[in-house]
């Protein structure tokens, strides 16, 4: 096996790509960037039935937006393809015929009928059915048939498939699996089933493909979630069984649901309303990006559920992450999916983005509503009063409107809370005021309302309330005295006499 480090995401397409799933690449992405190697995506679709029409797009789909492309894929190929396990047949044909040949791997004849007898049998007597060392010269195999009989069912098309010789009574049934996220994983082979590896179609099981796959590919690290860990020890008897040495293992925790009892599902999400998604699926599943979140907030925000650099620090950006990350500091219990910390981190990283980073995040929201953006400073003016509101992207157009649109309706509350007897008659002189100085600084057209409420024997609260509802339309939004500043006297003199129109 080569020096370097490669590692692959190796998902099935039976549908879009689980949060999970995505939490698993972003690892073995960080692993390789940080050690210099090569990020390798496989697609593992043996099962053809189970493959969904697009879903391998848009699994390459969700890693493009995310920022975590890998080096090989079926898309950009490289030295040890095919990619997709359905291309790879004869490479699985060739290499199991040479572990039956050994004696590690047999055929077993038995029809799903036989195998339901025996399982039905067994709960008779309060067993469990498991096909191995226990029973397998009992059952309908090569082990039992010998090399004639054998021959002459495969000759005669019997229906067959090729299980793997776990374990026998010769050998130690203790077998030590090592892991670098939980040391060393003690597993009894004597209480495992001789596993499938190869079924009559002429396609092996995951565990087969799997195994052959990541030895030809050089992959030198396997980083996957903790749903395989009760896999390792066949895995790892597979390269045994080929003489080939096996990759370093690490076994990632599950990410938990919201109340932290069970794995996280789609329908955690649809329940609470939280994507599970990267991006949109079909037509009704949005995903993080439709939702709003940048990829580098989804990123480290999954970064930190099993993982942290051990300090106080949470907000990362993407090459930060791959600079601190490292195996041994992964978590073995299981991380907890907190939906409004998933939105926290996305603020943060909405702050974090620099003032021209964000205006080129509003400048298409604002054209997407038929406004054109020629002034670059106004822009900029705008988007500093509004990048601390925003929460979600989708939100920006809520907070660039009023810069946009005058109201069109008057928040009624709102309007209960400030319109009083004198209200009217402090708007009109508002109006005058910025007729005659429309081009006052922020101090001075401060100095000047303060002046405008004193005249009516007020304080600046009684005016600056009703003058944020007939300019905004509500008593939220940016300081107020920048807003009007931004918008001008003549937008601000037209918003006035709109709203003591509508409001009576």
């Amino acid at each position: 096996m080569a020096n370097s480090v490669r590692v692959r995401f190796a998902p099935s397409p039976t549908g879009p790509l689980h949060i999970g799933g995505v939490r698993t690449a972003l690892y073995n992405y960080l692993y390789v960037r940080k050690h210099g190697g090569q990020f390798v995506l496989r697609i593992e679709d043996t099962d053809q039935k189970r493959s969904v029409d697009g879903a391998e797009a848009y699994i390459q789909s969700c890693l493009a937006w995310l920022g975590i492309q890998p080096d090989e894929s079926p898309a950009h190929p490289g030295n040890f393809g095919p990619y997709r396990q359905s291309e790879r047949r004869n490479v699985y044909q060739k290499h199991i015929l040479e572990i039956v040949e050994s004696g590690l791997a047999y055929y077993a004849f038995d029809s799903a009928d036989e195998l339901e007898g025996h399982r039905v049998d067994h709960e008779k007597k309060g067993k469990t059915f498991i096909y191995n060392w226990h029973n397998r010269m009992k059952l309908n195999n090569s082990l039992v048939l010998g090399e004639e009989k054998t021959k002459e069912k495969l000759d005669n098309g019997h229906p067959y498939v090729i299980r793997f010789l776990m374990w026998d009574e010769k050998e130690s049934s203790v077998y030590q699996c090592p892991d670098s996220i939980r040391g060393n994983v003690a597993v009894d082979c004597k209480l495992l089933d001789d596993k499938i590896l190869y079924k009559s179609d002429g396609m092996p099981t995951y565990h087969f493909a799997n195994v052959v796959d990541d030895h030809l590919m050089n992959i030198s690290h396997v980083i996957r979630g903790e749903e395989w860990l009760p896999s390792l020890a066949l895995h790892l008897k597979l390269y045994d069984a080929f003489d080939w040495r096996p990759p370093k293992f690490a076994h990632l925790p599950l990410i938990l649901k919201p109340s932290g009892k069970g794995k996280l599902s789609k329908r955690d999400g649809e329940k609470l309303g939280f994507p599970v998604f990267p991006i949109q699926w079909e037509e009704k599943i949005m995903g993080y990006k439709e939702e709003g979140y940048l990829p580098v907030a989804v990123l480290n925000f999954l970064a930190l559920l099993g993982w942290n650099d051990g300090g106080e620090n949470e907000i990362f950006s993407l090459e930060e992450l791959i600079s601190l990350f490292d195996l041994e500091r992964v978590h073995h219990a299981g991380a907890r999916f907190d939906p409004e910390k998933n939105k926290w981190f996305n603020q943060q990283h909405i702050q974090r983005l620099s003032i021209s980073d964000f205006c080129s995040l509003c400048k298409p929201v604002i054209e997407n509503h038929g406004f054109v953006v020629n002034d670059e400073n106004k822009l900029r003016s705008i988007a500093l009063m509004i990048q601390s509101r925003v929460v979600l992207t989708t939100e920006l157009w809520r907070e660039l409107k009023v810069f946009f649109e005058k109201p069109d309706v008057y928040d009624p509350k709102a309007v209960k809370k400030v319109w009083k007897e004198k209200t009217k008659g402090l708007l009109r002189a508002v109006v005058d005021l910025l007729s005659d100085d429309g081009e006052a600084s922020l101090g001075e057209l401060q100095d000047a309302l303060k002046r405008v409420a004193e005249g009516a024997g007020l304080g600046l609260g009684a005016l600056m309330g009703p003058l944020r509802v007939v300019v905004v339309g509500s008593l939220s939004g940016p300081d107020l005295l920048s807003i009007i500043n931004t918008l001008g006297a003549k937008e601000v003199i037209s918003r006035i006499d709109s709203a003591l129109e509508a409001i009576e």
